[in-house]
């Protein structure tokens, strides 16, 4: 299962993808906007945002590319290891 996340802190990249790891999941992590988003994020299977720690331009790109795809979009207030966790377990 791939996953794009979007939003979260600089510092906890290692440990998203390291918690993705964990769950049998390939993962993207963009904590800054990127030039032309659309084209990093692909087709995923599930893009989870982290609202809180995320600009509404980042946003709006994000979501408009997955919804080309029918990805599955998973919108999360925090940006905890914790709540990654929930959000993979709920998926998988």
């Amino acid at each position: 299962m791939s996953v794009v996340i979007v939003g979260g802190h600089d510092r906890m990249v290692y440990k998203y993808k390291q918690i993705c790891k964990e769950h049998k999941c390939k993962a993207k992590v963009f904590t800054q906007m990127p030039a032309n988003l659309g084209a990093h994020i692909g087709s995923p299977d599930l893009l989870i945002l982290f609202t809180n720690t995320v600009s509404h331009k980042m946003v709006k790109a994000a979501v408009a590319e997955a919804e080309k795809y029918g990805t599955n979009i998973v919108r999360c207030h925090t940006s905890s290891g914790n709540a990654l966790n929930e959000i993979l377990d709920a998926a998988v």
